[in-house]
């Protein structure tokens, strides 16, 4: 009888072992990547942006100054929602298995953008630094995410500098490397 008693904690034992052992599915095999970069860019990552950069400004005309900025809890709000859905777009643009673009897809410009399978390449050959513009765009709009939870405009404007130029940063390595930084003149 105690030998049958000895021998349960054993099966618990070894049946917990083995079904933590079982074969986990791999990362691309658990994500189901429909939209493209481009996609994610064009329906989450410009609308989100703008309407960061949009919720705070100064208009100057004949009128006089015009500040805009989220005054009601309802503007707030959406100026929130669109900060989260930027956020968790930099998630979005990591997610294994996810194409530039559509095969057959072309640059919009392509005089002055890559070709959506040159800019592929280069996000492949060194995915350390694809990694790292998503992280740091994700970590501008913390900022501004931040400023929109205390509701401090002043903050909300100034972390648009910084999104502008993670985004700028990386379009210059991927998108559009020929180009020259704004404010770097050409040189003869």
């Amino acid at each position: 009888m105690r030998a049958y008693l000895l021998l349960i904690p054993a099966c618990i034992v070894l049946l917990l072992g083995s079904a933590c052992s079982a074969a986990k599915p791999s990362a691309e095999g658990t994500y189901r990547t429909t939209a493209t970069i481009k996609d994610i860019m064009d329906s989450m990552v410009d609308p989100g942006a703008d309407v960061l950069w949009d919720s705070v400004s100064s208009t100057v005309d004949e009128r006089g100054i015009t500040d805009k900025a989220p005054r009601t809890d309802e503007e707030w709000k959406n100026v929130r929602r669109h900060a989260i859905m930027l956020l968790e777009a930099t998630n979005l643009l990591l997610m294994p298995g996810r194409h530039v673009a559509k095969p057959g897809e072309k640059a919009d410009d392509p005089k002055v953008e890559l070709s959506p399978e040159q800019i592929e390449e280069l996000m492949n050959k060194d995915k350390e630094s694809w990694v790292k513009h998503a992280h740091t765009l994700h970590d501008k709009v913390m900022v501004a995410f931040n400023a929109i939870e205390a509701k401090n405009v002043e903050g909300l404007f100034l972390a648009g500098d910084g999104i502008d130029k993670a985004c700028e940063d990386c379009h210059l390595q991927y998108w559009y490397p020929n180009e020259k930084p704004q404010g770097q003149a050409q040189q003869k």
